[in-house]
C-alpha cells in the first residue's frame, strides 16, 4: 500500500454504456410484440377457420333447402295446370302440406265424395270448391302463393286420423309459415259452402282476392221462357175472354207464394248456400234444423214454408167458413178444419223456434 491513498479493488462491478442499456430494451419490446401479433396471426386464422367449417355446411343446407322448396313448388304447378284443385293422399299432403319448407299457402277440402259415404253436402261442397279453384286459375292474378287441394277419407284416412277430423266437408288453410290457427278453420255451419263466402275467407287469411267466375247457367233463362210461353199461350187461346187477367182469386195466390218463400228464408239460401241438412258422423243422425238462430239449412226453409202454408190455409178455410153462404154442415167442418190446421201448424212452428232459440218460456201444444 502507497501512502495517502486509499485501497485499490480488484473485483470492481462492471458499468453499462448508455448506447447498450438502450439497445437491450429495444430487443425485448420487439420480442413482446412479435408474440402479441404471433398471437393474433393464430386467433384470426382459427377464427376463419372455424367460419369456413360451419358456413360451408350452413350454405350447403340452405341451398338443398331453396332446391327442395323449388321442387315442391314446381310440382304443385304442374298439377294445377291439370287440374285446379289437386287430389292428394296420405304422403302427398304430409311432403307438400305439412312437412317444411313451404312459402305458400293451401287450402284443403277434408271431404268424402264415395258414394258408398252417401254425403250429399260433400257433392255441393265439392261443385262450390272447384268454382273458386277454377276461378283463381283462371284469373290474371294467378300465382303460386296459393294452391287448392282435396284429401278424401277413403283416399287419405290417415290424414283425417293425424288431425283428429271427424266430419265433411270441411275446409283448412295452411299458412305459408306456421301451423292453422283457429281462424284457419271454416265455419262451415255458419258461412255455407258457396264460392263467394269461401273467397271471402281466403281473402281475410291470405290476402288474395279472388273474383268468382260461376260458368253459364242457362236454368233460369230456360224456365223464364217456358213461363213466358205458358202465360203467352194462356192468353192466346183465351184472347176473346180476358177476365182471368184481373182475376182477384190468382193475382192473391200467386202474391201469397212469393211471401211464403221470402218469410221461409229462400233469399237467405240464395246469398249463404247452407247445406240441405247435416248428419251426424257418429250416430248417423240427420238434423233438418239447425240449432242456431244464425243459420238455418235447406230443408229447415222448406219446412217453414211447409208450416206457414198450413197456417195460411186454416186461415183461408175460416175466412171462407166465416163469409160463404153453403150449408152450416159444410161451413162447421170448415171451421174446424180451418182451426185444427192452424193449432196444428202454429204448434210445430213454435217448436221449431223454441229449438233455435234456447231458452224461449213459452209452449203452445204440442212444443
Amino acid at each position: 500500500m502507497r501512502k495517502g491513498k486509499g485501497p485499490i479493488c480488484l473485483f470492481s462491478r462492471p458499468t453499462l454504456r448508455p448506447s447498450q442499456s438502450k439497445v437491450s430494451l429495444i430487443e425485448g419490446r420487439g420480442a413482446n410484440m412479435a408474440a402479441r401479433w404471433s398471437f393474433w396471426y393464430v386467433s384470426a386464422t382459427m377464427a376463419v377457420a372455424l367460419f369456413i367449417v360451419y358456413d360451408v355446411p350452413s350454405a350447403s343446407a340452405q341451398r338443398k333447402k331453396e332446391m327442395v322448396l323449388s321442387e315442391k313448388v314446381s310440382q304443385l304447378m304442374e298439377w294445377t295446370n291439370k287440374r285446379p284443385v289437386i287430389r292428394m293422399n296420405g304422403d302427398k299432403f304430409r311432403r307438400l302440406v305439412k312437412a317444411p319448407p313451404r312459402n305458400y299457402s293451401v287450402i284443403v277440402m277434408f271431404t268424402a265424395l264415395q258414394l258408398h259415404r252417401q254425403c250429399v253436402v260433400c257433392k255441393q261442397a265439392d261443385e262450390e270448391f272447384q268454382i273458386l279453384a277454377n276461378s283463381w286459375r283462371y284469373s290474371s292474378a294467378f300465382t303460386n302463393r296459393i294452391f287448392f287441394a282435396m284429401v278424401d277419407f277413403d283416399e287419405g284416412s290417415d290424414v283425417f286420423q293425424m288431425l283428429n277430423m271427424n266430419s265433411a266437408p270441411t275446409f283448412i288453410n295452411f299458412p305459408a309459415k306456421g301451423k292453422p290457427k283457429r281462424g284457419d278453420t271454416y265455419e262451415l255451419q255458419v258461412r255455407g259452402f258457396s264460392a263467394e263466402q269461401i273467397a271471402r275467407w281466403i281473402a281475410d287469411r291470405t290476402d288474395v282476392n279472388i273474383r268468382v267466375i260461376r260458368p253459364p247457367n242457362y236454368a233460369g233463362p230456360l224456365m223464364l221462357g217456358l213461363l213466358l210461353a205458358v202465360i203467352g199461350g194462356l192468353v192466346y187461346l183465351r184472347r176473346s175472354n180476358m177476365e182471368f187477367l184481373f182475376n182477384k182469386t190468382g193475382w192473391a195466390f200467386a202474391a201469397l207464394c212469393f211471401v211464403l218463400a221470402m218469410t221461409s228464408g229462400q233469399m237467405w239460401n240464395h246469398i249463404r248456400g247452407p247445406p240441405y241438412a247435416h248428419k251426424n258422423p257418429h250416430t248417423g243422425h240427420v238434423n233438418y234444423i239447425h240449432g242456431s238462430s244464425q243459420a238455418q239449412f235447406v230443408a229447415e226453409t222448406h219446412i217453414v214454408l211447409l208450416f206457414n202454408g198450413g197456417v195460411t190455409l186454416g186461415m183461408v178455410l175460416l175466412c171462407e167458413a166465416a163469409t160463404s153462404d153453403m150449408d152450416i154442415g159444410k161451413r162447421k167442418t170448415m171451421c174446424v178444419a180451418g182451426i185444427g190446421l192452424v193449432v196444428l201448424f202454429f204448434s210445430w212452428m213454435l217448436s221449431i223456434f223454441r229449438s233455435k232459440y234456447h231458452g224461449y218460456p213459452y209452449s203452445f201444444l204440442m212444443s
